[in-house]
């Protein structure tokens, strides 16, 4: 499933394609995927324009000037398939259906511009979906309304993680960094890196933790998903940007999948553990459980 950076990424390459396109056309193969009224869809959708593409957490947001907007959420194998006569830019689960003729039978949505230009939602299982709502209700959606602040805004500050990380104090500081409604966006392989930057073992309890932790833990997060972003995110052997290319920031990673092979920092040997049913990499001696 993509984190925040590869969302991110997919949200920055989309937005240089689709911006001030209107729809002519979709059409889709199950409800589970597209679950929307046909009522909505000629209202909102058809012939309207797309003003806008953004993220919250691991959600791509496209807007309409409708005043309704498409929520994606890819999943395990979504793909956003742009193709135009001039441009063919696939992002997501790294099938051939990303530079195939579409739609193939992973298909599920076909959403075709008036300038002859289509974005294709490719999901071969039939995970991800494509909801649209009022733009202006979207801060009211259960899912969306839970979740914790974005990391990545200016106001995000050390003592704003520290007291959402503290509504898990009880909790193990790595599952309470990947709770979405604790902070957005952060998964498994940024967890894991943060936690290593910060010098914090992952098993730690969130009440054990101190101010300089939480100090060193908020700058580790900020500088690993600004890189992660600078480097197209990671693959995680599923993810590539919006160009096709795949991430590189897992040529960068310090822990993440690097089990048995040395620290960067102080050359132990790196172990990976079970921590709330999530494969879990982490340094022994410069990451001490506290």
């Amino acid at each position: 499933m993509p984190e925040l950076p590869e969302v991110e990424t997919i949200k920055r390459g989309l937005s240089r394609l689709v911006i001030d396109k209107k729809i002519s056309l979709i059409r889709y193969d199950n409800d589970k995927s597209f679950p929307n009224s046909l009522a909505d869809v000629n209202n909102f959708l058809l012939t309207r324009k797309i003003i806008n593409v953004r993220r919250r957490a691991k959600l791509l947001i496209i807007d309409f000037n409708s005043g309704y907007s498409l929520i994606t959420h890819l999943k395990m194998t979504g793909q956003l398939v742009f193709d135009s006569q001039d441009h063919h830019f696939g992002a997501g689960h790294p099938t051939s259906s990303l530079f195939s003729q579409l739609p193939d039978k992973s298909t599920r949505v076909e959403i075709y511009f008036d300038d002859d230009s289509k974005l294709f939602f490719n999901d071969q299982r039939k995970f991800g979906w494509m909801r649209l709502y009022p733009t202006a209700l979207m801060l009211e959606i259960d899912f969306i309304n839970k979740l914790g602040p974005e990391p990545l805004e200016s106001d995000f500050s050390w003592q704003i993680l520290k007291s959402r990380l503290m509504r898990r104090r009880r909790t193990s500081i790595k599952p309470a960094l990947m709770d979405q409604t604790v902070i957005a966006g952060v998964g498994n392989i940024y967890a894991d890196e943060s936690l290593w930057g910060a010098k914090i073992h992952p098993a730690s309890l969130t009440a054990n933790l101190t101010d300089h932790n939480f100090k060193d833990l908020h700058q580790s997060l900020l500088d690993i998903l600004k890189l992660s972003i600078k480097k197209g995110g990671s693959t995680d052997r599923n993810y590539v940007d919006a160009e096709g290319k795949k991430g590189s920031y897992l040529q960068f990673a310090r822990v993440f999948r690097r089990e048995g092979q040395p620290c960067p920092r102080c050359q132990s040997t790196i172990v990976k553990i079970k921590l709330a049913g999530r494969g879990t990499h982490y340094c022994p001696q410069c990451q001490k459980l506290i």
